[in-house]
């Protein structure tokens, strides 16, 4: 009841005999205060100082833990233990003046609220499909994850716990809890961690994601069939209650599926292609996520059942599932969801232990289940064929704990099956096996290894005669249409063959898991299909026009931007491309103005060229750009230039213009640019490859009418600027190498000037802004080989 209105005790309205208590709300103001600190009294302005200095100091962890690879939920689980009776709550008065137990209501409601929605977002963005579409190594990890940890506890609790006369009865439901709660193995806690650590993308992330689904499925399945049978076997409790729950749980879940989900698809139906769902919905689903909580608690059931299901039934990815995520996602796992964690550690004691004996054996047991669980995934993993380093690392994804877990120990504090000394003892595991994992996996898998190449994978050490296998990137139509305009000139013919692999990357929105889909398999996803259908139709046109000489692959990859290098650097690791192409992050329109400028895009393209298993192409496209004179146009060659310099850069950019001048279509003109002084060594070993290239070409010039071969004598990067620029006009592609030595004359000056470090001096030169020509640029990156 709101300040100032009291009821006498002893009396409600009509008469009926009771008590009620005045409950202080708002404020006065300070000066309506008699004393400064009575504010605390009251309910309202307490609660926000109260979030205010939980918030604070949950930040200020993260801000110096992260620097050590700690992830988030130790700085929550820390702030609750520094808030409470281990450290803060020991001074005098601090606990009943800001943390006072009868005010502890409504942080725990709002915590409960949050991880309601948290939980229920955790169904949207799993993709149940994914289980079936997962493959035996999947299978294999993820059910014996489950099944043999569940053996083991339950042989280790009914053989010795149970029989154990010196324990204490009320003790024996507390450790049948710990079993049951440490062999769940969460999703969320998993794809967090993924997250984190930026492998969600990797093979090892794919198949942990994949693992735990399994895993988190069937351990919830099992957990709800044991509640439920507990229910049939209790004597305390009569068989039509049994019967009852039962009915009422499958009621449930049927109600459930076969209303949410039609209802969900309709609204996905309603919704124009490309725009988010009505706001009108989203209220209505955050309404149905109460209303599912009420259902399953009222079935007998954990009531965070409701939301998982209801979850899962919505159809994850765009339009409904990116929604829902996009409006909830900033307040429930940005505010509402910690504050349950940091809530579950104010209720931490680590100070006052008595029952030493029985804490003894909660860490035996928390250090047996973990045990269990790394060896349930590592050893069917090895024999799966993981690689041991990667096997070692999947069991610490997969046995690590987080929010989830501690919720079902919270629950088990409520219903008084842990004593405080209990929980604490379970917390204090929950913030170790948390930080454990992170730091053993992120020393164990070197996500900048893993498409490191040791064997050549280029173009200018291929065959001649050999097929060429290029992976083409695109997110919008006109890079598709661009590259066209490439693979035309690369001149596929039966002698050498071009195996293409378009990528079609989409931004990942409304999912924890990323998806790549595979046309060639048949995989269907509504939303990444009707996007990239165009996107085909251009490779598809390009295949037959070239049959026999060309084939076409199409892959669509559904990731979020700081993870898209890794779908493309895997996709070419997997397929032996020779070549990566990437557009450029900017476009230009007719006029030549700039429309698009990307920074996720540029990203992408800088994490490709540091991790990539074979040689990249950025290709920067102004075909858009109306030609000044109409010269040029009217000519059916397609007119290409190689700026060479030297190094194994412009070597490979000369060896793929050397496979695209076969074309009768094609006009090659190769400028080297020499230094007035030259002084070329003997054990200059990158000058002896670049002259043996050079002379090459020279004599294919001699043989072939559509190649020219000249040198320009330049005294540094000025004159070189000028030479190139002059160039602009004159092509249709100018072909570049991005590296180069920074103590070559040729250059001087330029490094000072290059603002696009990713493109190298010559390519940021012809990738200026202000160029109003119609010509495209390939800037080349030779493979990078690691030897280690």
């Amino acid at each position: 009841m709101a300040t100032g209105q009291t009821t006498p005790k002893g009396e409600l309205p009509g008469g009926i005999g009771n008590c009620y208590a005045e409950i202080p709300l708002h404020s006065p103001g300070l000066w309506g205060l008699p004393d400064s600190h009575d504010f605390l009294i009251f309910t309202l302005p307490r609660l926000l100082l109260q979030l205010a200095i939980i918030f604070l100091l949950t930040q200020s962890l993260h801000l110096v833990l992260k620097r050590i690879r700690l992830p988030r939920l130790i700085s929550e689980i820390l702030a609750g233990i520094i808030l409470g009776p281990t450290m803060l709550g020991k001074i005098p008065d601090f606990t009943e003046t800001l943390f006072p137990q009868p005010g502890e209501i409504f942080i725990d409601l709002m915590s409960k609220i949050g991880y309601i929605f948290f939980i229920f977002l955790s169904g949207v963005k799993m993709d149940a499909k994914m289980v079936l579409r997962s493959g035996s190594r999947a299978w294999t990890v993820g059910l014996l994850a489950v099944i043999l940890p569940v053996a083991s506890f339950a042989s280790l609790y009914f053989g010795y716990f149970s029989l154990d006369e010196n324990m204490h009865r009320y003790r024996k439901p507390a450790t049948q809890s710990i079993f049951l709660i440490q062999s769940l193995i969460a999703f969320p806690v998993v794809a967090s961690l993924l997250v984190d650590l930026k492998i969600m993308n990797s093979e090892l992330g794919r198949l942990a994601l994949a693992s735990t689904l399994i895993s988190d499925l069937f351990s919830n399945l099992g957990l709800t069939i044991f509640s439920t049978l507990r229910i049939g076997v209790s004597a305390e409790i009569p068989m039509v209650i049994f019967v009852q729950s039962f009915v009422l749980l499958v009621g449930i879940i049927l109600l459930i599926v076969f209303t949410v989900r039609p209802l969900s698809l309709w609204i996905i139906k309603r919704t124009p292609e490309g725009r988010p769902v009505n706001s009108v919905y989203i209220v209505c689903a955050s309404v149905t996520v109460m209303l599912a909580v009420i259902l399953t608690d009222n079935a007998g059931l954990n009531y965070q059942y409701g939301p998982f299901i209801l979850g899962l039934v919505i159809p994850d990815g765009p339009p409904l599932g990116s929604t829902l995520v996009e409006k909830l996602e900033t307040m429930v796992s940005g505010m509402l969801a910690p504050l349950l964690v940091t809530y579950c550690g104010m209720k931490v004691n680590l100070v006052d232990l008595y029952d030493l004996t029985f804490l003894y054996w909660v860490w035996v047991m928390v250090f047996f289940c973990l045990t269990v669980k790394y060896a349930s995934v590592f050893l069917p993993a090895l024999a799966c064929k993981v690689p041991p380093k990667d096997a070692a690392a999947l069991a610490f994804i997969m046995s690590t704990q987080g929010v989830i877990q501690m919720s079902f120990y919270f629950n088990n504090i409520i219903n008084q099956t842990f004593d405080g000394e209990t929980f604490s003892m379970l917390t204090a595991s929950v913030l170790l096996i948390a930080a454990l994992s992170h730091f053993c996996v992120g020393s164990l898998y070197d996500h900048t290894r893993i498409y490191a190449g040791y064997q050549k994978r280029d173009i200018q050490h291929a065959s001649s005669n050999s097929e060429l296998r290029l992976l083409l990137c695109t997110h919008r139509f006109d890079d598709a249409v661009a590259i066209r305009k490439v693979l035309d000139a690369s001149f596929p013919c039966k002698e050498s063959p071009l195996s293409v692999y378009a990528l079609h990357l989409v931004e990942l929105a409304g999912r924890a898991s990323p998806v790549l889909i595979d046309h060639q398999l048949g995989q269907k996803n509504v939303s990444g299909i009707s996007r990239s259908q165009k996107i085909v139709d251009v490779f598809l046109s390009f295949e037959q026009q070239y049959l026999g000489s060309a084939s076409t692959h199409f892959f669509t990859s559904m990731s979020l931007p700081r993870f898209m290098h890794q779908d493309i650097c895997s996709l070419a690791f997997d397929k032996l491309a020779s070549m990566i192409i990437l557009p450029f992050y900017r476009k230009w329109n007719h006029q030549g103005k700039i429309i698009l400028d990307s920074s996720n895009i540029r990203t992408i393209n800088n994490n490709v060229l540091d991790m990539a298993p074979c040689s990249v192409g950025i290709l920067i496209d102004r075909q858009k750009i109306k030609r000044l004179t109409s010269q040029s146009s009217q000519s059916t060659m397609y007119d290409v230039a190689v700026v060479f310099i030297g190094g194994n850069d412009d070597r490979e950019a000369l060896a793929y213009a050397r496979r695209m001048s076969k074309s009768p279509e094609i006009h090659l003109t190769v400028v080297r640019f020499v230094s007035w002084d030259i002084d070329i060594r003997e054990n200059d070993w990158d000058a002896v490859l670049d002259a043996e290239l050079l002379k090459e070409v020279r004599v294919l010039g001699q043989n072939q009418d559509n190649i020219v071969y000249r040198e320009e004598r330049v005294k540094d990067g000025a004159e070189t600027a000028l030479i190139i620029h002059a160039m602009e006009e004159a092509f249709d592609l100018i072909m570049v190498g991005r590296r180069h030595r920074d103590d070559l004359q040729q250059l001087l000056g330029l490094n000072e000037w290059n603002d696009l470090p990713e493109l190298g001096p010559v390519g940021d030169m012809l990738a200026a802004a202000e160029i109003n020509r119609p010509v495209s640029v390939l800037v080349v990156q030779q493979q990078i080989v690691k030897n280690k």
